[in-house]
């Protein structure tokens, strides 16, 4: 080997070594302290560019379940609702077919038409009441629940309105009906009041079905969501135990990547002992 004070090929090995093995022991360092292996476009291109893609993937599902969330909460509130109308409307035929016994005095038919009337009523503040977000499914050209499934928003689902309403499609009696001053009309109302019966209980159950979907698809978006960020985490995600070992690993070399430039620098000092008389 050429000894030579302008030139010193060891230093120069050693020191690639120690700027090779600083470099390692930043990259290390920084895969510990954000838990990332590929936090910039440099560490990776393919899999950060990867990673955004199932990252915008990921920001449009959250999107999906935000529109179910909304739609839900119109479904839950008309279904709430519209249970509390089907009782009325059962505790609205006891009244009614008391109604019909022919026995009862004028003052006690007057007694039960009152109570039926404010149940009557109860009915329409309930319609009323009954919505969120600013959608009401149950009043007369009510607002369907409408959620957005798919992330790029092509692919919608609905749950159609139900008219509840008073003389509306499912509620045969309107607003004005009492129970009359006979056996003979609370029996011609007690035929309306069973036909409402029926189709509340039909539209509570066609809102059931909606609400049904709703929750499915939900599910859908939350487990796909959870597949993704599964995903994302493989390509990305650093693996802190092999860090840990590796850190370790790369503080020793660099300790004797120092040591040995150490050694290669005083190389030349030999020289000076070829020119001692």
């Amino acid at each position: 080997m050429v000894m030579s004070v302008n030139t010193n090929a060891a230093a120069l090995l050693a020191l690639q070594s120690l700027t090779g093995t600083s470099r390692q022991l930043d990259e290390t360092q920084s895969r510990i302290d954000t838990g990332l292996k590929v936090s910039h476009a440099a560490d990776g291109p393919a899999a950060f560019s990867s990673a955004q893609d199932m990252r915008i993937d990921m920001t449009g599902l959250q999107s999906v379940m935000q529109s179910i969330d909304r739609a839900s909460g119109v479904v839950s509130t008309a279904l709430s609702a519209g249970q509390s109308i089907f009782d009325l409307l059962n505790t609205m035929k006891e009244k009614v077919t008391a109604a019909c016994d022919p026995s009862i005095d004028d003052q006690s038919r007057a007694a039960i038409d009152n109570e039926f009337q404010s149940l009557r009523d109860q009915i329409t503040s309930i319609i009323d009441s009954a919505t969120f977000g600013g959608a009401n499914m149950l009043k007369s050209g009510g607002d369907p629940a409408r959620a957005m499934v798919s992330s790029d928003g092509a692919t919608m689902i609905e749950v159609p309105a139900e008219d509840l309403s008073l003389g509306g499609t499912n509620i045969t009696f309107d607003g004005t009906a009492t129970l009359g001053t006979t056996a003979d009309d609370a029996k011609n109302l007690l035929q309306q009041v069973n036909q409402s019966i029926t189709n509340v209980n039909s539209a509570l159950a066609r809102i059931g079905t909606g609400a049904s979907s709703l929750d499915a698809h939900k599910t859908f978006a939350s487990t796909l969501s959870d597949t993704i960020e599964t995903g994302i985490g493989n390509l990305v995600d650093a693996d802190l135990a092999k860090e840990s070992a590796r850190l370790q690993s790369l503080q020793v070399k660099q300790q004797l990547s120092v040591q040995a430039l150490s050694i290669a620098n005083s190389i030349p000092q030999s020289i000076l002992s070829l020119f001692q008389s």
